[in-house]
């Protein structure tokens, strides 16, 4: 909550993994265009709603955690009144996550790590990818479709695997994670 990961307690909106580093996302959400901002929400998140919670979000500065919260919140559930709190809720923490992905420029990190991956595996070698959110999904199954096209990769997974009904009861995270796997090409 003090560096702003969490709207469950209060803090400040930060959302920067390395503190000393980048800009807050308080600052980017000041910066940011109503129609950039809405763009964000879309790419970093698949957010349904994006026009309207960036419309909500540039209506004033907001510098915790708490203000994104209820702006999304009450905003929502006033311009959309049938939308169930499950999906308002669904839209907080898609909101929150779009924010996360751009002031750590996480996407980038892992199109990095996707270009290297190939290199990094000896003939025959397994990689090995667990991602959370649909994005990160995307990413993943890109590359490793691309390189299995090019030869790169001999063999990759063709349906992502989810966690059984016994693991996401065990461990309610996994209900979120997607494994793709991929083979280096014997070359």
């Amino acid at each position: 909550p003090e560096r702003g990961f969490s709207y469950k307690e209060p803090g400040p909106l930060d959302m920067r993994m390395n503190p000393s580093h980048g800009e807050p996302a308080s600052s980017l959400l000041a910066r940011l265009s109503e129609a950039k901002l809405a763009a964000l929400l879309t790419e970093n998140a698949d957010e349904p709603h994006a026009l309207l919670i960036a419309a909500l979000l540039k209506q004033k500065p907001v510098t915790t955690t708490h203000a994104v919260e209820r702006l999304v919140r009450t905003g929502l559930t006033a311009a959309m009144p049938a939308l169930a709190k499950t999906d308002v809720k669904m839209s907080v923490r898609r909101t929150f996550q779009a924010l996360r992905i751009a002031v750590n420029d996480e996407f980038s990190a892992l199109d990095t790590l996707l270009r290297a991956l190939p290199q990094c595996l000896s003939p025959g070698g397994r990689a090995a990818i667990i991602t959370f959110h649909s994005g990160e999904d995307r990413r993943v199954k890109k590359a490793f479709r691309a390189d299995h096209r090019e030869g790169v990769y001999s063999d990759v997974a063709n349906e992502v695997i989810r966690s059984t009904k016994k693991e996401t009861f065990a461990n309610r995270r996994a209900s979120a994670a997607k494994l793709r796997w991929a083979v280096r090409a014997e070359r």
